[in-house]
């Protein structure tokens, strides 16, 4: 499968992206089928450059964009996408709802104990 992704040039903590063409199995800084475009986080505001028609090409071919990608290109349609999927709760609250469920039988365990000595 072609994905069309970034790839990490520039120095240690001064990063700058290629989007490029590859191989989904590929490393995300090795072997590479084309350049379609630059992307430089660190400008203010960042710099983006790239080949719609390549990119168009290579979508009609079957390639698939990454998250980071789609939202680089076009961040409208990346917004549609993202705002139909559900959030998950963190895990901190998913372990605190389930502590919560455990006591409340316990709860009404005592209860029932208590209703059915009187």
């Amino acid at each position: 499968m072609i994905k069309i992704r970034l790839a990490r040039l520039g120095r240690k903590k001064r990063p700058f992206y290629r989007i490029v063409a590859t191989n989904s199995r590929s490393p995300r800084d090795g072997k590479f089928l084309e350049i379609l475009g630059t992307y430089d986080p660190l400008q203010d505001p960042s710099v983006v450059d790239f080949n719609k028609e390549k990119i168009d090409g290579w979508i009609s071919k079957g390639a698939q964009l990454s998250n980071r990608v789609q939202k680089i290109i076009d961040p409208e349609k990346y917004a549609e996408l993202v705002k139909d999927k559900p959030k998950r709760p963190p895990k901190k609250q998913k372990v605190q709802e389930e502590a919560k469920a455990e006591e409340a039988p316990k709860e009404e365990v005592k209860e029932e104990a208590k209703d059915e000595e009187a």
